[in-house]
């Protein structure tokens, strides 16, 4: 390798794990020992902070310097950068402008290979709490869906369901892929189900896509024009609004600073210092008055009747459950 290649190199195996005894990166690199001690050396007048570790073996450790010097990404880490700083662009958290000029510099010195993938993942963000653990998506099956939606393609996968085995399930799904949402550390992709002829969201992480594509189509009309807003919807169980179908008013004898952490899409208004109005919603009376009993005090259900009727009919489950027990 020329001096520049074996001083990336070496800069992407510093990255990879905390120690590297000496020897280990001389054979790995092809090369002495002494020529590694000049090449750490040469990365050191760069602005790499890299420290020798004392023992038998020797070897070296990368740190944090105090200022950022150049970095080394893999395909799989450009990938994930981009997706990250594409998010943050749209993340309403006031760093949209660093994260699009970050995603163009970034952009600028991704291989052509990488390029041509990354320009075809667009994708939009649903607000929420943090993501859900465990739940991790394959960023092939994001570009390959994301590629079917930029070509107009119809898209054909397998959908697989947790608890199904896999002669059990259905037959490969076909729809045409018109966005990619993301909420709450899970990938939805929203289409029309050729099959159904209606609309679907489907969880990307239980997608495996299957090649070639289908013919093209012409992009149809989202409801209400806008795919996040739809999404929104359907999670809160309305066909189009994003709201949910029951919205009640309780006073809770928490302090509002006590409740605001945990409001969740709710609004707080204090009450006095000990005590607050909170607004939310849900998918039905049972489950919002439910949902209230998470705050652990006190509650005055204030409106509208159907909650308060809600209230009494889980107390007489709650007793019946009790009673049983």
């Amino acid at each position: 390798m020329t001096t520049t290649s074996r001083l990336l190199a070496l800069l992407s195996l510093l990255q990879a794990r905390r120690d590297w005894p000496g020897t280990l990166l001389a054979e790995r690199l092809e090369v002495s020992r002494r020529t590694v001690r000049r090449d750490v050396d040469r990365l050191r007048e760069m602005g790499y902070r890299i420290q020798a570790v004392m023992g038998p073996d020797g070897g070296y450790r990368l740190d944090a310097g105090s200022e950022l010097p150049p970095l080394l990404f893999d395909d799989d880490q450009v990938i994930a950068v981009t997706v990250a700083l594409q998010a943050a662009a749209l993340s309403g958290a006031g760093v949209e402008e660093d994260a699009l000029r970050a995603l163009t510099t970034v952009r600028q010195v991704m291989p052509a290979r990488l390029r041509h993938r990354l320009d075809a993942l667009r994708f939009q963000v649903l607000p929420g709490a943090p993501g859900a653990a465990g739940i991790t998506t394959s960023p092939d099956v994001l570009v390959a869906v994301s590629s079917a939606m930029r070509d107009h393609e119809v898209l054909r996968f397998d959908y697989h369901r947790p608890g199904v085995k896999g002669d059990d399930q259905a037959p490969p799904r076909r729809v045409e892929p018109h966005h990619l949402v993301a909420s709450e550390g899970r990938w939805y992709v929203v289409a029309w189900d050729l099959e159904h002829g209606d609309w679907r969201i489907f969880r990307a992480d239980r997608m495996t896509p299957r090649v070639p594509t289908g013919p093209r189509f012409s992009p149809r009309e989202m409801p209400r024009g806008d795919a996040a807003a739809y999404v929104a919807a359907r999670f809160k169980g309305s066909a189009d609004l994003n709201r949910w179908p029951c919205t009640g008013t309780v006073i809770l004898r928490l302090p509002a600073a006590a409740v605001r952490p945990f409001a969740g899409d709710g609004f707080v208004e204090p009450v006095d210092e000990s005590s607050c109005r909170y607004e939310s919603g849900s998918w039905s009376w049972i489950a919002l008055a439910a949902s209230l009993g998470r705050f652990d005090t006190e509650i005055e259900a204030v409106e509208p009747p159907e909650l308060v009727a809600a209230f009494a009919r889980l107390a007489e489950r709650n007793a019946s459950t009790a009673a049983r027990g």
